[in-house]
């Protein structure tokens, strides 16, 4: 458990404002007729708020590269299948 928030931390980061933001936007400017989905309800703009939240802060997070073995390749290649 402890792994997975280090690993998403700035995600988990980005989720956390963006929930904040979306719920502020409901109070600020919001919708008071019901007919916007999204902003209607304090519940809906939060969740909103929070996935793009979290999909922008997930852009910038480091992804760990995979490094292969080359001579594994080289060794695919010899083989005449």
């Amino acid at each position: 458990m402890k792994l997975f928030f280090k690993q998403y931390r700035i995600t988990l980061i980005g989720l956390f404002i963006g929930a904040s933001l979306g719920l502020l936007y409901w109070a600020k400017v919001g919708c008071s007729s019901g007919s916007c989905m999204i902003t209607s309800h304090p519940i809906n703009s939060s969740i909103y708020g929070a996935v793009l939240g979290a999909m922008i802060a997930d852009t910038f997070r480091t992804k760990k590269k995979i490094i292969t073995d080359p001579t594994i390749h080289e060794n695919e290649q010899n083989f005449n299948y």
